[in-house]
């Protein structure tokens, strides 16, 4: 009972001084239940059938990604405990000479972290069903779902969850504390805070030359994920730029701590100047674990930034790509010329007939659903993509060793094009009759088709010669889509393909119907009726509407969104509250030393003045790095991601920004007024 009450009173003793960690503790806890509840919060939502089907994708995704999370959770809270055991490294060594053993300090701590642990978890759980009634508004708006049926919401699962994940990581702190406690000695106890790291100044030499090692390592790898980008064959490869963006980081850091604290040592006005001898000494006293956690620091903040980004970015290009790639309700398509032994022979008679005429089997009724219907047909000339680079060829393939040259290429006659072109808001063109235009949408196959069109590639069609009207393809798409995934198809004089076999049909549409309840009934017909008729196994029909596609637009959207906030936020946090418990644990260290200071007559403001800068530069160094880390980083996303475009990437880079400034910086000002509080003199 005596080692209860000792604990609350250690407990509120430290609960001022370690703020920051406490609020951590109950954001974790908060951050964990809001990303678990959200399969609780849907259930209300009136969102159509497909909608609730990504809707139980994403749940069941953020499910997963909890156990990762709850991973880093872990490694935080005993880390935190690490430095929390350490600040009472004289309270123990004192119980030790006043005769309590080990065992007993072991059941204070034990009594400490169930405590401390049961507060978090009851006001991390009461502030996170808080937060996901906002959080109910944000999945409403991304899925633009209907909330008449809004109603406060309590999921007994992600409680459950939340208790049993928490409840594990606090078992293992426990663990964690009774060893460390068994393996410490009194001497170190007593004396360990005025103890620092013995550190020399390292060579100049040494450290200028592993410097320079390091920013070409870390330069090669900024080569390989921008301009070297192709080099990267396969999946296996993208692990070379990460081993070398990993080691440099920690190089760097390692040879500029000591690099810059011998260079300023040498600068007498600057290192003379007010308390910066002191600030730096401060600094250089715990540079061995300073440069492993900034390293670590930084990565985890590129990773935020990275992720953050392109997470947004995803999102947003998807919404924006929408109004642009889907300027229809419904387009079918239709595989025409079949090679033999493709299909099955029922199929391939299917292959013989119009979109028209298979819609009349399927028994849908064009004339009453269907108005502003395009029809066309896109044909196989034999070329392929190797054809049309003709000479660029050569330099394409050693360049992109891994791409596929003998892919067939689509053409289409330049009337059936304006139609469609004029239905969809499109440029029309007009060719000579020796002339052909590339149309490509998706930039990293229209770089490749532009160095051929600058070099006027001819195309043989029927032994006659076509040659690039425009120098650059052209914007546009023929299918409908979320994404910029149009790789190119060529347009051509009608006369050009005549004789050529019709390799695609597609037919294009809008609705008749004016009001939504209307159309939901046409996209209920095309989405179910026509899946059920028994003649849908024996065609080559597909059809997209513009419905479907924007609910799996909105539905992935929100899926990577929230994945991405739930990470962002999660190693944002993790970051900052390493580096704040950190400099309070070395503001507890300090603190005897900035007594001294006052007794020999340096004031508060100058004090205040060192402990800030001593903190900023604990908490900017990492993040200056990692911001240069991610200017590539993104830049390499967006080489993969190409396909949602990257219009939308600036708003991203703008959010993510808030983020940062909003956690970090919040971090940031915390530790700098708890240090402050902490080597305040006590009056």
């Amino acid at each position: 009972m005596m080692l209860f009450k000792l604990s609350i009173k250690n407990i509120k003793k430290s609960f001022k001084d370690y703020a920051i960690y406490f609020f951590t503790l109950i954001l974790g806890v908060a951050i964990f239940y809001v990303f678990n509840a959200i399969d609780s919060q849907t259930v209300l939502l009136d969102v159509t059938r497909d909608t609730r089907e990504l809707i139980k994708l994403m749940t069941n995704m953020l499910s997963g990604v909890s156990v990762f999370v709850s991973f880093i959770l872990g490694f935080l809270i005993i880390y935190a405990s690490r430095f929390l055991i350490k600040r009472r490294n004289k309270e123990f060594g004192i119980y030790l000479t006043l005769g309590m053993s080990k065992r007993k300090i072991s059941m204070i701590l034990f009594f400490e972290t169930f405590l401390i642990g049961l507060l978090s978890l009851v006001v991390g759980l009461g502030l996170g069903v808080l937060i996901s009634q906002f959080m109910s508004l944000l999945v409403a708006n991304m899925f633009e779902a209907d909330l008449t049926e809004f109603a406060f919401t309590f999921s007994s699962s992600a409680c459950i969850k939340t208790f049993i994940y928490f409840g594990i990581m606090y078992f293992m702190v426990m663990i964690f504390n009774t060893i460390n406690v068994s393996k410490c000695r009194l001497i170190d106890l007593l004396h360990g805070s005025k103890k620092s790291e013995k550190v020399k100044l390292k060579n100049p030499i040494f450290c200028t030359i592993l410097f320079i090692i390091s920013a070409c390592m870390l330069g090669y790898a900024y080569y390989l994920v921008t301009v070297g980008f192709e080099e990267l064959s396969n999946a296996s490869d993208i692990f070379i730029p990460i081993i070398l963006g990993t080691i440099s980081t920690f190089l760097i850091f390692w040879s500029l701590s000591g690099l810059i604290l011998t260079l300023v040592t040498r600068i007498k006005r600057f290192y003379y100047k007010a308390l910066n001898s002191f600030t730096l000494r401060q600094i250089s006293s715990k540079i061995n674990t300073t440069v492993f956690s900034m390293s670590v620091i930084c990565l985890m903040l590129f990773i935020t930034i990275c992720v953050l980004s392109s997470a947004l970015s995803i999102k947003n290009s998807m919404t924006a790509n929408l109004k642009t790639l889907v300027p229809i309700d419904v387009q079918f398509t239709k595989t025409r010329y079949l090679n033999d032994g493709q299909v099955e022979q029922n199929v391939v008679d299917d292959s013989k007939i119009t979109i028209h005429e298979t819609l009349k089997l399927l028994e849908f009724d064009m004339e009453t659903n269907l108005k502003d219907v395009v029809e066309l047909d896109l044909y196989d000339t034999g070329l392929t993509f190797k054809d049309t680079l003709g000479n660029y060829y050569n330099e394409a393939s050693k360049k992109y060793p891994f791409m596929t040259f003998d892919t067939k290429e689509d053409f289409i006659k330049l009337s059936d094009y304006n139609r469609l072109a004029r239905l969809y808001g499109l440029e029309e063109y007009t060719l000579e009759s020796n002339e052909y235009i590339a149309v490509a949408d998706y930039k990293e196959l229209a770089t490749i088709r532009n160095e051929a069109l600058k070099r006027n590639v001819p195309i043989m069609i029927e032994n006659e010669k076509y040659y690039p009207k425009y120098a650059e393809c052209k914007n546009g798409f023929l299918f409908i889509n979320s994404t910029h995934s149009n790789s190119g198809f060529f347009i051509v004089p009608d006369e050009a393909l005549v004789n050529k076999a019709i390799s695609i049909s597609m037919m294009s549409a809008n609705y008749k119907a004016n009001d939504e309840i209307e159309k939901n009934k046409i996209e209920e017909r095309i989405a179910v009726d026509l899946e059920n008729h028994p003649y849908v196994n024996s065609t080559t029909l597909k059809g997209i509407t513009k419905i479907k596609l924007y609910e799996t637009s909105v539905g992935l959207g929100a899926m990577v969104t929230f994945i991405g906030l739930y990470l962002g936020i999660i190693f944002l946090m993790s970051s900052a509250a390493i580096l704040a418990l950190k400099e309070l644990s070395e503001s507890t260290d300090n603190k005897e030393r900035f007594r001294v200071l006052r007794k020999i007559g340096t004031d508060e403001k100058m004090l205040h003045q060192a402990l800030f800068r001593q903190i900023g530069i604990f908490f900017l160094f990492p993040l200056l790095i990692a911001i240069i880390h991610s200017i590539f980083g993104i830049l390499f996303c967006n080489r993969l991601l190409a396909v949602f475009g990257d219009d939308e990437l600036l708003p991203s880079i703008i959010m993510t920004a808030f983020f940062i400034v909003s956690i970090y910086g919040g971090y940031f000002l915390l530790t700098y007024f708890c240090s402050k509080n902490i080597i305040r003199e006590k009056i």
